[in-house]
């Protein structure tokens, strides 16, 4: 199963898809934004997006997201991703409370479709919400 290592990029590039990946404080986004897409803006919490490109075309891909996180306490957070589809571009997005100065690991499986190769990626972002 290929593996990206551990990153600080927002993209990594396997089997022919390349997979663009950020974590942010809801309330970064335009109040339209998150009205728009039901997310409620907030310091204390942080919005995962995820989408597929394939290489050969160019194109938003659509597929499988998982997510498992955990903080560097070891405790377990749970991420449910749902897919946002708006003409042409396919985005998965999850939702998940922060606390001042936590740190979370994501990692995350693609399983993009016309592929049975999943693609792994593991990322781990700070969060302040003072």
């Amino acid at each position: 199963m290929p593996q990206a290592q551990p990153a600080e990029a927002s993209s990594v590039t396997v089997n022919g898809y390349s997979v663009h990946f950020s974590a942010q404080s809801t309330d970064q986004l335009p109040t339209e934004v998150a009205r728009q897409y039901n997310i409620v803006r907030s310091k204390n919490r942080a919005m995962l997006n995820v989408s597929i490109i394939s290489e050969a075309t160019g194109e938003s891909g659509t597929g499988s997201v998982e997510v498992k996180t955990v903080n560097l306490t070891g405790q377990l957070k749970t991420v449910t991703m749902r897919k946002i589809q708006e003409q042409d571009a396919v985005y998965y997005i999850g939702e998940i409370p922060v606390a001042n100065s936590e740190t979370l690991v994501f990692d995350i499986t693609i399983t993009p479709d016309n592929s049975d190769e999943p693609i792994e990626v593991r990322f781990k972002r700070q969060f302040y919400t003072n």
